[in-house]
């Protein structure tokens, strides 16, 4: 069974769900793939202003409230007063790519970057962040700046793969989950698991086909017969 995950690293309601993946990434035998979308093209050079904060804040305040998750005085009274600071999503995806190629957990990744983001309020956007990040999660330097290099072509393709994908499934936005099982895909609505992720992740367990049974009926050899 198959868990795909439709994310950014800059979108507030995937933050929320932050806890949903960890536990559902926890469930033996579920497999996370992970389809970062880039939301924020680094190309369109957006960055914090004014309008951007008073857009933002409404909606976070409604995010924590339905999932518990903390936004931190530094995000919402430094990052969001920043004026000029970077908003790109490419260059966190970069990152968690990086790490995917490097051994690390790419979830764990994303997880450090939104904390980073909504509660630490540094800039995601920049490399020097990101780079520290990484070495939080045990990245070498040198190791983690020559895969996030070398990333940043890869994400180009990877947010334009999953974008075809999404609008293939008909998913409008972020995050989005479909589970894959038997080569079926079904939606997921994350809203309605907000604060219940054990509940979630024993709910994906009981999808998944139980082990064989070894009780007194089952088949098996031994070195004297079989039965």
């Amino acid at each position: 069974m198959k868990l795909h995950y439709f994310y950014d690293p800059l979108c507030g309601w995937c933050y929320g769900a932050s806890p949903l993946l960890k536990a559902a990434a926890a469930v033996p035998g579920l497999e996370l793939i992970m389809h970062a979308g880039g939301m924020l093209d680094e190309a369109e050079g957006r960055t914090i202003t004014p309008e951007w904060r008073g857009y933002v804040m409404p909606h976070d305040a409604r995010i924590a409230q339905m999932s518990g998750q903390p936004f931190g005085e530094a995000y919402f009274e430094g990052l969001l007063r920043d004026i000029g600071a970077p908003l790109a999503s490419d260059p966190p995806i970069a990152a968690i790519l990086a790490a995917g190629k490097l051994g690390l957990e790419p979830l764990a990744m994303m997880a450090r970057i939104q904390r980073a983001h909504y509660q630490e309020g540094r800039r995601i956007a920049e490399f020097e962040v990101l780079a520290q990040l990484a070495a939080e999660q045990g990245a070498d330097a040198a190791a983690f700046a020559q895969a996030w290099r070398a990333a940043r072509t890869e994400a180009a393709s990877h947010i334009a793969q999953t974008r075809q994908m999404m609008a293939r499934l008909g998913l409008r936005g972020f995050p989005s989950v479909m589970l894959e099982q038997d080569g079926q895909l079904e939606r997921l609505e994350l809203s309605s698991w907000f604060g219940k992720h054990q509940q979630l992740a024993a709910d994906l367990a009981k999808r998944l086909p139980k082990p064989a049974e070894t009780g007194d009926d089952a088949l098996f050899c031994t070195p004297d017969s079989c039965r």
